[in-house]
């Protein structure tokens, strides 16, 4: 049985192996964004100005590390003549799952330090967030440069991001069960389930990347010996001129000139700051908009189908990106994200039902948003490459600048939400007893009754206002955008152009 089993693991597709990485992400993942500002503030106590500082610190590193690992990654495919022997796509791909097959178990172990307290919360908080974006970051930045480097054309790319979706609706399961053991008084149980999702994170990186690994260096070993052999006396006849690498400072000058990176970056800001706002504020907009209104199990529901839905809508968003393109898709959920936020606005916040649907539609829509954006970062990857003329596509070094940009949009999701919310209601979400301690300001006895309308009203406001100006914002930014219909075709063409010369493209998908 175990054999069969193994037998059956090695005839699997490439795409469907690459897809499952997703998985041994999200199980982590969804739990971590679900729950760590709750546990630092509601279990460990920790105070407002640690939290503060912890999350400026973790501002600066989350938007830095990810072009530093890409420069240490990719700065070997920067020139337009590598100085030295080239390195083929095949090594480039093998060498992006060696970094997948240490940093994917190590990042599995960073996400366990945030559930025992081992240090002062203000400490704690810093270093294990920085920790954990560390190797979140390794892994994201190799796994998604493998979509460009697996694949040009937009039909396997989409392939490959289909089977990615779909592995994260999966692990988007663990959102579910981590509902039914969360509790902030007895923190035991959901240790326990914490650890086993650790466990199968790093059993499935060391498996998932030893077979790909295996695949690409059994399967290319003697395609590439001859390809290597025919285009080394070509290159040895031709006698071209090797040119050095360029610097950082070059680099980044070549992508101040790059248009559509530009407008995608600010773009892409307002995006992960709204898919943040969303994760960190759905459970607030849960107990103050609904609590009193629906059952506890009716909120584990809508908590897990705010998860699965997105990746399970973005299998349908895959298929109308191959018929109507990427950018139109994409024009198409800001013009719905707006809409929908206008019903809900003019609806008001006592229409129940309309209300669980808005909650978790705005959490699915914008969270698919940002699955499909991965799509245009490799055609920006391949504009670059073009505009360029590099002999190497630098995938995990354009995705770690795209990240350099917009990852303060995770930062400031958490600070601006807290901020608006206590400056609108006077709710505190770091005061032990903040209802308590308002009302008791007030001149006149009021209970915690007369104060529960503003504070559902301003969580109300929150939820409608927030992606009505995300939508206009992303609406002006995105018309400027241009790198779809003809001039990606074109784009892509030139791409193909360029590498025929080199080895194949790699397309065991």
């Amino acid at each position: 049985m175990g054999l069969r089993l193994l037998a059956c693991l090695f005839h699997l597709p490439t795409a469907v192996i690459y897809g499952s990485l997703s998985l041994f992400v999200s199980i982590l993942h969804n739990v971590f964004l679900l729950y760590y500002v709750d546990t630092f503030v509601s279990v460990y106590k920790i105070d407002k100005l640690s939290f503060w500082i912890g999350e400026t610190v973790f501002l600066i590193w989350n938007s830095l590390n990810d072009p530093l690992f890409g420069w240490l990654s990719d700065r070997v495919f920067l020139s337009t003549q590598q100085a030295g022997a080239e390195i083929s796509s095949p090594e480039v791909v093998l060498k992006r799952l060696r970094a997948l097959s240490h940093n994917g178990p190590l990042f599995a172990i960073s996400f366990l330090a945030f559930w025992v307290s081992w240090a002062h919360p203000g400490l704690q908080f810093l270093l294990c967030l920085c920790m954990y974006d560390s190797f979140l970051t390794m892994v994201d930045l190799h796994h998604n440069a493998l979509l460009a480097d697996l694949a040009v054309s937009a039909k396997d790319r989409t392939s490959l991001n289909f089977y990615c979706s779909l592995f994260s609706a999966i692990g988007s399961l663990s959102v579910f069960m981590s509902y039914a053991v969360w509790n902030k008084e007895d923190f035991f149980s959901f240790r326990i389930f914490c650890v086993l999702l650790a466990l199968c994170s790093i059993v499935g990186f060391t498996l998932s990347t030893q077979l790909l690994r295996q695949r690409f260096q059994a399967d290319g070993k003697a395609k590439w010996d001859e390809e290597s052999t025919l285009k080394g006396l070509y290159i040895e006849k031709l006698s071209v001129p090797q040119e050095k690498r360029i610097t950082l400072a070059e680099y980044l000058q070549q992508l101040s000139r790059h248009r559509n990176f530009l407008w995608f970056v600010c773009m892409n800001l307002v995006q992960v700051f709204h898919c943040h706002f969303n994760s960190n504020f759905f459970p607030l907009f849960l107990e103050h908009l609904l609590s009193d209104q629906i059952s506890v199990s009716t909120g584990s529901f809508l908590l897990g189908v705010s998860y699965i839905a997105p990746h399970l809508n973005n299998l349908y968003f895959l298929s109308l990106c191959r018929r109507c393109g990427v950018y139109t898709v994409v024009q198409g959920l800001f013009f719905l994200k707006l809409a929908l936020s206008v019903v809900m606005f003019l609806a008001g916040p006592d229409q129940v039902y309309l209300l669980c649907i808005f909650i978790a539609s705005n959490r699915v829509f914008t969270e698919g948003t940002c699955k499909l954006l991965n799509l245009v970062v490799t055609d920006l990857v391949d504009e670059d490459l073009v505009l360029n003329r590099r002999k190497q596509a630098a995938s995990a070094l354009l995705f770690g600048m795209v990240a350099l940009v917009t990852k303060p949009g995770q930062t400031f999701a958490p600070l601006i939400g807290t901020w608006l919310l206590c400056a609108y209601t006077g709710y505190d979400i770091f005061q032990r007893n903040p209802l308590n301690n308002v009302v008791s300001a007030q001149p006149k006895l009021e209970s915690a009754v007369a104060l529960e309308p503003t504070l559902r009203q301003g969580c109300f406001y929150l939820l409608v206002f927030v992606p009505i100006a995300c939508a206009l914002l992303q609406l002006l930014i995105w018309s400027q955008f241009s790198l779809h219909g003809k001039r990606l075709q074109l784009v892509k063409a030139q791409r193909q152009s360029l590498t025929q010369g080199q080895a194949p493209e790699v397309k065991a998908i």
